[in-house]
């Protein structure tokens, strides 16, 4: 059995690695860019690998998180936002430029993983992890085991409608700019830190980033406190349909506006409004890992059934 892991998280303009032992500790980890093309993400990734091997003295078991899927009937990525991927047999090109197999899951799927196995989500036996930052993803974790789904997109509610909307929501909305969405009221274009900072910035005729905003409201600006009550009255609507269907122990929040401590709190008080039961167990909690949550997941991989 191969003592050291590597993790790979597969990025649009990065490409970062973690060498993990078999007690999950890290032993190095390291970050490259890279032109955004096919056959230089592949080059990086030979780099990357052969440092690891090189540090742990073996030919390591290597998984990759990925900003989409690889059809496990084509072997084909599809839904990339790194569109070089797209209908590429990204998978089988590894191997042969790693000379080894390979393990690849979507990016969300690893950081609820790392949650799941050892971070915030350890002592829970259903976990969902939820990604907000440029996009708004989400995965599923039964028994520290990705849930996949028929379709390999199992817990994935970026691109699913907005639950309940508003008059001002139905208003606000514009049809998702995401490859194969398009869809009016996506979720994605009011929960993503893109989308929440679009959507005050519309409003009050302002030029503020997400970071800004934050800081705003922590001055008490009425304009930045009523967006954020808004964006915590949506993820509860989110949650509770996802409570409806999964019923999870623990919902972990990663990404950047993972960051707005706000919301553990008063999304947790809002959540019971929307869900048909009279009471509501689910944690709401911050990820342990941070930054490190999607490349510890994709070493993780192999650990997996």
């Amino acid at each position: 059995m191969k003592k050291f892991k590597i993790g790979i998280d597969y990025g649009g303009t990065k490409i970062e690695g973690i060498l993990l032992n078999e007690n999950g500790d890290q032993i190095d980890r390291k970050r490259y860019s890279y032109e955004k093309n096919y056959i230089s993400g592949i080059e990086t990734v030979k780099k990357l690998v052969s440092e690891f091997d090189n540090i742990s003295g073996e030919i390591c078991t290597v998984g990759f998180g990925i900003p989409g899927f690889s059809s496990k009937e084509t072997g084909l990525v599809t839904n990339a936002n790194s569109l070089w991927l797209n209908d590429k047999p990204f998978k089988t090109d590894l191997e042969a430029a790693l000379n080894r197999k390979v393990r690849l899951m979507n990016d969300a799927n690893c950081f609820t993983l790392s949650e799941a196995v050892d971070g915030a989500g350890k002592n829970f036996k259903s976990v969902f992890g939820v990604i907000i930052g440029t996009g708004f993803g989400g995965a599923l974790s039964y028994k520290k085991e990705i849930i996949e789904g028929a379709n390999q997109i199992a817990g994935d509610w970026g691109h699913q409608p907005l639950p309940y909307p508003t008059d001002d929501e139905i208003k606000t909305q514009i049809n998702c700019p995401s490859m194969n969405c398009g869809r009016a009221l996506c979720a994605e274009q009011f929960m993503s830190g893109i989308g929440f900072t679009n959507i005050f910035n519309k409003k009050n005729n302002t030029n503020f980033n997400s970071y800004e905003i934050v800081e705003l409201d922590r001055q008490g600006d009425p304009r930045a406190n009523l967006e954020f009550s808004l964006y915590e009255d949506r993820m509860a609507r989110l949650i509770a349909v996802m409570i409806g269907i999964f019923d999870p122990e623990a919902i972990i929040l990663g990404g950047g506006m993972s960051n707005v401590e706000r919301l553990y709190k008063n999304i947790s008080v809002l959540i019971p409004k929307y869900t048909f039961s009279n009471q509501v167990k689910t944690k709401i909690l911050k990820n342990v890992h941070g930054d490190s949550s999607g490349v510890r997941g994709a070493a993780w991989l192999w650990n997996l059934n």
